[in-house]
């Protein structure tokens, strides 16, 4: 028997049998946090009155062309907007009726922007902010603006084009 497998009382576990469980219980809560129902839709909590981090889901059946809408055009604030972390989009409302669509990571490093408010789009890891209506840079550290993601309204709905 080797040190690692010496018990040391009744029913004592060896250091292995321990450290295998341990993992095991380890993977479990990795697998179960991947899990979800991407299908649930949560409605948009960023805006410019809540300051909330966005939406997480996609709302409704899906569209002609197979994909799932981002939100009902209803859904994003005039002046503001919703990100939509696990769809890759920040999708915004500068005027009634003109809705644009940007990539949520911060050009500065990496992060992914945190909420829309202000008119303006927020990463708070270092308090960049972009324009709602191009996605310029209104105060740094960023010096890049967020890049344009192409996005489409037809029926009241808004789509990732």
């Amino acid at each position: 028997m080797s040190d690692d497998e010496v018990l040391t009382g009744p029913g004592a576990r060896t250091r292995r049998a321990l450290l295998a469980g341990a993992g095991a219980v380890g993977a479990s809560v990795v697998l179960a946090a991947c899990g979800g129902d991407d299908e649930a839709a949560t409605p948009p909590t960023s805006g410019p009155t809540s300051g909330g981090p966005g939406v997480t889901g996609a709302p409704g059946a899906g569209s002609r062309d197979g994909t799932a809408p981002l939100a009902r055009t209803t859904d994003i604030p005039v002046g503001g907007g919703a990100i939509f972390v696990e769809r890759g989009v920040v999708v915004t409302q500068p005027t009634e009726g003109e809705f644009k669509g940007f990539d949520p990571i911060c050009t500065h490093q990496r992060c992914p922007v945190s909420n829309v408010d202000g008119g303006t789009i927020n990463c708070t890891c270092h308090n960049s902010r972009f324009a709602i209506s191009d996605g310029s840079v209104r105060q740094g550290p960023a010096t890049k603006p967020l890049p344009a993601k192409q996005i489409k309204v037809e029926g009241g709905q808004v789509y990732l084009a």
